[in-house]
């Protein structure tokens, strides 16, 4: 009888530490909050080693003053040596209250690049707009809801726990269908085009996901991926992402080859319209087959300028022999996207010429070429 009195005064003592723990782990969680601020005046600036590294660094002592948030109009002595402001510059704080003690400390956290972004995004629209005229319109209002499919359907639903490939194919499918749409109209040659988008894309995912499965790929290639797993506590499927984000890395390029293969098509019966499906099909895909030499090279030169400063990193010469570099995740990773996406683009050559020659064969053009929204 005594032991069982041990044994529960024991379970009750266990219990009460790990309440206690808990409830002071909660108590002691330092808080974080983002201000803005500006730059009132440098105090002090100059170079310093970094403990450790042995490197040179820049470091300044700034007076600032938070001009958002409840300490608006305060003002703030930072020792910054992350990146150098100049006098009157606007930056990002970030104020950090320490639990056990109650001490406030702020810290550079980033500059503030909005202004730009803005600039720049404004310069885009107006070029698009300028050099491109109506079809740039209609180009922008595209691009404008394929983001929108993105953020408010896409990002959403894998957050919510759907399957990020599945999501991701019809998420895919629809900134195929909607921007084809908008950017050229209604019409037979569009909806040919759509057709052999959205069987590529179908195509594409499927081999996304047995790319990604016989390489064993987890889809932890990034500090990215660890955060989201870490956060959602291991309920994101990482592996879907990978592939959705391989499906939604081709679109661009896709959409550019399946208009031009329906456009090529179409053009070809304007110019004869007794022409044979077997012929158009022959002299369209020959136009293709120069267009997929560029799409490629497109392809993968933009994945290789995205991870240059990966591949900076890894061409040190340090005894690590290159085929055990190309076959770690973080390269292998880049090496199936790239590869899967400029195989989705080369098949999509062949499945839209045959989709377009079929839909269009013996179908009467009115109108002028190329103005996609005026025929039927």
């Amino acid at each position: 009888m005594q032991k069982l009195y041990i044994i529960f005064y024991s379970i009750v003592l266990l219990f009460l530490c790990s309440a206690h723990s808990s409830y002071a782990a909660e108590l002691l969680q330092d808080t974080q909050e983002i201000m803005k601020a500006k730059v009132i005046s440098i105090q002090d600036s100059g170079r310093h080693t970094i403990p450790g590294v042995g490197l040179l660094s820049n470091y300044q002592n700034i007076q600032a003053e938070i001009i958002t948030g409840e300490e608006k109009g305060k003002s703030i002595t930072i020792a910054n040596d992350f990146i150098t402001l100049t006098e009157g510059q606007k930056f990002y704080v970030l104020k950090m209250t320490h639990a056990h003690n109650g001490r406030v400390t702020y810290s550079v956290s980033d500059v503030d690049r909005l202004p730009w972004l803005l600039f720049f995004l404004i310069l885009f629209i107006a070029c698009v707009v300028i050099f491109g005229g109506i079809q740039g319109v209609r180009g922008l209002l595209s691009l404008f809801g394929g983001l929108f499919l993105i953020f408010y359907l896409l990002l959403p639903q894998i957050v919510a726990g759907a399957s990020p490939l599945l999501i991701s194919i019809i998420v895919s499918s629809l900134i195929a269908i909607v921007g084809s749409y908008i950017t050229h109209g209604f019409n037979r040659t569009t909806s040919s085009a759509v057709v052999g988008m959205v069987i590529t894309v179908v195509l594409t995912g499927v081999m996304a996901w047995f790319a990604v499965h016989v390489s064993q790929l987890t889809g932890f290639d990034s500090e990215e991926a660890s955060y989201l797993s870490l956060n959602t506590n291991g309920a994101l499927d990482l592996r879907g992402l990978l592939m959705g984000g391989i499906m939604i890395g081709l679109l661009g390029v896709l959409y550019d080859s399946a208009i031009g293969q329906a456009i090529a098509v179409e053009e070809l019966w304007r110019a004869k319209p007794d022409l044979s499906r077997s012929y158009v099909y022959a002299r369209a895909l020959r136009i293709g087959r120069e267009h997929i030499g560029a799409l490629v090279n497109t392809l993968a030169i933009a994945y290789v300028g995205a991870a240059l400063p990966l591949l900076v990193l890894f061409s040190f010469p340090d005894g690590i022999p290159p085929q055990f570099i190309i076959n770690r995740e973080l390269f292998a990773t880049e090496i199936i996207r790239t590869l899967i996406g400029s195989i989705g683009l080369v098949l999509a050559i062949p499945i839209t010429t045959a989709i377009s020659t079929w839909m269009l064969y013996g179908h009467a053009f009115t109108g002028h070429a190329h103005e996609h929204g005026h025929h039927h």
